[in-house]
This record gives C-alpha cells, sequence and structure tokens, in this order.
C-alpha cells in the first residue's frame, strides 16, 4: 500500500487546477446574477471548456480510481475484474481538458467549429421526452401509406395541410407550421444573445418523409415534419461518436428552453438532430395548431 499516499496526491495535483478556476468562475457568476440564455460569446466557450475539463478529469480520476483498486488487490493478494477502460479524448493539455485549436484570427469564433465531447449526453434532455414513431403515428396516422427508403412527399391531408416553407433566420426549414414558428423563436434568440453563433448556423435538412432505414414503414420524427438537421459551417457530425461542434452544444441550451429534445443524448448519439419533445407537440395539439 506504499504508492496509496502518491495515487492520492497524484488525485489532488489532478484536480488542483479545475478547483482554481472553476470554483471562482462559479462564484462570480453568482455576484453577476447569470440567468438563463442571456450571456455574451466568450463566456459561453469559457464555460464550455470549463465543462469539458471537468468532464476529462472525471475520466482521469475513474481511471485513478482503477489504479487503487489494483493496487490494494495486489497487496492483499485478491484478484480483481478488470474495471471498463475509458478513453481519454484526443488533443490535450497539461491538465487533460481538450485544448481548442484556433484556425483563425478570431479564437472565439473559431472555436464554435470545435468538436468537443459531450458532457453528461444522458441528460442533456432532462424533464423532456421523445414523442416517437409509435405515438406519432397513433396522433396523426403515417406521413404517407407506402414509404421506402428514399424521401417522398408527404400525403397525410391533416399534415399536409400544415407544411411550410419558410426562412426561420439562418436556414430554410420545410416542416409543420408551429415547429417552423417553434425554430424562429429559438434562432431569433440566438441572434440577439450569440450573434458570431447565429451567423454560422447551417442545416443538413428537416422534412424526409421515407421509412427509418432497417425497418419496414417505421417513420422517423424527420417524417412528420418536426425534426431538423443543423451543423456549424456545413461540416456534419459523425455519428455515434460521443463528440460533437461546440456550437451545438450552445445551440442545444436554447432548444431545450422551446421545448425541443436533442439526439447527442440517444444510444448512438446523432447531435445534429433536434426534435420536438412529446410535451411541446401535446401543447400544440392540445392548442388546435395541430
Amino acid at each position: 500500500m506504499r504508492l496509496l499516499p502518491a495515487i492520492l496526491l497524484s488525485v489532488a495535483i489532478i484536480l488542483a487546477p479545475i478547483i482554481w478556476i472553476f470554483v471562482p468562475k462559479l462564484l462570480s457568476d453568482g455576484d453577476q446574477g447569470f440567468a438563463g440564455t442571456a450571456i455574451d460569446s466568450g463566456a459561453r466557450i469559457e464555460i464550455e471548456m470549463l465543462s469539458q475539463q471537468v468532464e476529462d478529469l472525471q475520466i482521469r480520476l475513474d481511471e485513478m480510481t482503477q489504479e487503487m483498486a489494483k493496487v490494494a488487490a495486489a497487496a492483499s493478494r485478491v484478484p480483481i475484474a478488470p474495471m471498463p477502460s475509458q478513453t481519454l479524448a484526443p488533443q490535450t493539455g497539461g491538465t487533460g481538458a481538450e485544448v481548442f485549436q484556433q484556425n483563425g484570427e478570431n479564437d472565439i469564433i473559431d472555436a464554435y467549429a470545435q468538436v468537443v465531447l459531450i458532457a453528461n449526453r444522458r441528460e442533456v434532455n432532462d424533464g423532456l421526452t421523445i414523442a416517437g414513431p409509435s405515438y406519432l403515428t397513433r396522433v396523426f396516422g403515417p406521413p404517407r401509406q407506402v414509404m421506402s427508403d428514399n424521401c417522398e412527399e408527404m400525403t397525410n391531408p391533416r399534415l399536409a395541410s400544415k407544411l411550410v416553407l419558410e426562412d426561420v433566420g439562418p436556414i430554410r426549414v420545410r416542416m409543420l407550421k408551429p415547429a417552423a414558428d417553434s425554430i424562429r423563436r429559438v434562432f431569433e434568440e440566438v441572434r440577439v444573445t450569440d450573434p458570431d453563433l447565429y451567423a454560422r448556423i447551417n442545416t443538413a435538412g428537416s422534412l424526409c418523409v421515407r421509412q427509418i432505414r432497417g425497418t419496414r414503414g417505421r417513420a422517423s420524427t424527420h417524417a412528420f415534419g418536426l425534426a431538423v438537421d443543423l451543423n456549424i459551417d456545413g461540416v456534419l457530425d459523425t455519428l455515434g461518436d460521443g463528440r460533437t461542434q461546440l456550437g451545438l452544444t450552445i445551440l442545444a441550451d436554447f432548444f431545450k428552453e422551446e421545448g425541443w429534445v436533442w439526439g447527442a443524448s440517444w444510444g448512438r448519439e446523432d447531435s445534429m438532430h433536434f426534435e420536438v419533445s412529446r410535451q411541446k407537440l401535446d401543447e400544440w395539439i392540445n392548442a388546435g395548431a395541430l
């Protein structure tokens, strides 16, 4: 057990920088009366970077705990089963936190496109639930009677009558009218509070009436005109790697306030994907908007 004090000291050394940086930041934010999404671009990015540091340090702490367990087991000559391994994100600095690489003259603007680990991604939709294909089909019927793997015309009369093709700020979408209006409100809030991010928002599509690939006749939320795929600068996210562009992590806060679900929390992470939550959808139905 002689190594135990050294391991504990290593943990303290790892945690010291983040405690020194993060705690004063939290206290200063409290003094300034931070509320909601109204915060400047630089502060947003700083907060996301700190979140990345906390996430990375948690991984390193888990690894250190594993090593401590191995040392204790070796001392008592009791074999133990290995704990699941964690993989550190690439491009790490001295504190273990992910390094944000500057691509141009403005490091704040450049940071929006940086790919980062999604902190606590399983909890990003806390309080919201997805509507899901079964619920949507039960409420509206299928978007079209026969669906293929290709995007086709919506034939459901109730839904088709509510479809619009509109500019909603930085992008154009084809969606159900309440969803388009909702996205417009989100982007207007982004434009006012974070114009640098607003200028870099792009889309990979909204309405696509087809079956989910690998299924027979099961429609995605895109097929109902209730979802949109977003990105920064037209760069598509890598599906299922647990990472995304920093700008999308900021956008997710605005969408959550409006009642939209972020695909980053799914088992197979899809961080470009934003869709209307069941709560928001039921609100529109009860109001007679759908």
